[in-house]
């Protein structure tokens, strides 16, 4: 628990400098190179950024004096996805992300790392077999298809705020612009082009079942699953959806709670997938340039996700109290999140 704790603050870090469009360059850089450095310099920390997650760089000493305690086999772990990771985000600052390879690079960098350290954790903490953290390639499955669901969903976000992660071999063939997509008159082209990527990021499932497949301990997996099973069901919601385009595509929230406390073994997971690849099975036109490839990656899935489909599987128990404690931790997601709306504007009123 604390070494993914801390994995976590560290890279919550690194990814606030490779965020805040105010640093240089000249300086950005080298800090993204040399970042995994910092974890052994009890006093370093930087002061000037902008970013709302700022305090994670102004109280680095904390953090990294906690990572200097964790256990050697953690340390090595997480300084070397920490290393690499710098790297990469240096190499995709200048330049943009053109091919479809360079997609699956720079998801691989921020996302598919992600992955391949925590499986080097789970191992290293002997909870999990070591094959879980030697196969990268799976590992690396599970990252890419988070990062490229984000990517897909936040099309319209990410053009307010200046940022392109759509690669450009694939919008380049339905517009002149990655910002055209958004204008209405472009509107069946742009969603041609949504449906393309996702069946893209789908080719991912069989990949993250069999990762999942190979877990055994209930934490792991559940740590694991629930973000998977909200990312099929985000794709399912995009799928063919003029609305990514227009505003925010999100899951509801009792549908997250429902995912969260069913997703707790394999069959369910593989259940779960089945529902929503047949969602978009049902909604693929016939029109759609890409509609023979969507259908090809469903029918694999569907190969994978029956019952007795041709993956291993591992038995885990759900205990009431566990379904209970997710539940619980759902409600209070929301109830604080509520709390801290009211605040703001509370706050924001007051000042007015």
């Amino acid at each position: 628990r604390h070494a993914v704790c801390i994995f976590y603050l560290v890279l919550r870090a690194l990814d606030t400098i490779e965020d805040d469009m105010t640093i240089s360059l000249d300086v950005k850089v080298p800090m993204l190179h040399e970042f995994h450095s910092y974890l052994y310099q009890p006093e370093w920390k930087y002061t000037e950024s902008k970013e709302k997650d700022r305090q994670v760089l102004e109280d680095f000493p904390t953090i990294s004096m906690e990572f200097r305690n964790l256990s050697k086999v953690y340390q090595d772990v997480i300084s070397d996805i920490c290393h690499k990771m710098g790297v990469g985000m240096a190499e995709f600052l200048e330049k943009k992300v053109d091919s479809q390879h360079e997609w699956d690079k720079y998801c691989h960098y921020v996302a598919g790392l992600v992955g391949i350290g925590l499986s080097r954790l789970f191992c290293a903490s002997e909870l999990e077999d070591p094959i879980v953290g030697q196969d990268t390639e799976l590992a690396n499955s599970m990252g890419l298809f988070l990062q490229k669901t984000n990517i897909i969903r936040d099309y319209l976000e990410d053009q307010l705020e200046g940022r392109e992660f759509w690669p450009r071999e694939v919008w380049s063939r339905y517009a002149k612009k990655l910002s055209d997509l958004a204008k209405p008159e472009n509107i069946d082209m742009a969603v041609q082009c949504l449906n393309e990527l996702i069946t893209n990021a789908l080719q991912h499932v069989p990949d993250v079942l069999t990762y999942l497949s190979r877990l055994k301990n209930q934490s792991v997996f559940n740590f694991c699953a629930v973000p998977q099973v909200m990312a099929i069901a985000t794709l399912a919601a995009c799928y063919n959806n003029k609305q990514v385009f227009r505003g925010v595509v999100k899951i509801r929230k009792g549908q997250a709670v429902t995912l969260m406390m069913d997703a707790t073994n394999t069959q369910a997971v593989k259940a779960i997938v089945y529902q929503y690849v047949e969602e978009i099975y049902q909604k693929i036109p016939s029109t759609d340039p890409s509609s023979n490839k969507t259908q090809q990656i469903i029918a694999s899935i569907r190969a994978m996700s029956l019952p007795g489909g041709p993956m291993a599987s591992r038995h885990h128990y759900s205990p009431i109290y566990l379904s209970c404690a997710m539940l619980l931790a759902a409600l209070s997601w929301q109830y604080l999140s509520t709390i801290s709306k009211a605040t703001e504007e509370y706050v924001q009123a007051g000042e007015n």
